[in-house]
């Protein structure tokens, strides 16, 4: 599975980076994340950043840890996760010039094992739906979290 979802920020891409990047402050600024635990986190680069997350997804709660495997200032990072017989990434990406930008996010979903080929051949269809509504939420949530830091800079 793979999906792509963005949405217009009303901030220079600086300020969406330095708000996509404060995963420790993610559990403020995303209503789904019930918890979040940083467990590694390196001096001086994104790359290696480990942490334990807990949110709602689907009506239930789930406990991931995920890790950034790639980073490129002011630009994008990689995030990975690996559960439930599946690896999971995704892509977190912040373009643009000027007083806006885009946001985006790339998730995708590598099935590894007999039992998550059967779960998602069942329920794929459904589950691919309802991915793209909570990563729109996400998105919406950070981007509306980017515009207050921005507009709030701006009056100081």
């Amino acid at each position: 599975m793979q999906l792509k979802v963005e949405v217009e920020v009303q901030a220079p891409k600086q300020a969406v980076w330095a708000v996509i990047t404060d995963i420790e402050g993610s559990a403020s600024r995303i209503s789904s994340i019930q918890k979040l635990e940083i467990l590694e986190k390196p001096a001086g680069s994104l790359v290696g950043l480990k942490w334990r997350e807990t949110r709602v997804m689907f009506g239930q709660e789930a406990t991931e840890v995920m890790w950034v495997t790639a980073a490129v200032d002011n630009d994008h990072y990689d995030v990975r996760a690996e559960s439930h017989g599946a690896i999971y990434t995704t892509t977190m990406a912040v373009k643009g010039e000027g007083a806006s930008s885009t946001l985006s996010m790339a998730f995708g979903a590598e099935v590894l094992t007999f039992g998550a080929k059967v779960m998602w051949a069942l329920t794929g269809w459904i589950a691919v739906r309802a991915m793209r509504k909570a990563l729109l939420k996400d998105l919406s949530e950070l981007r509306d979290a980017a515009e207050a830091a921005h507009r709030s800079a701006a009056a100081a």
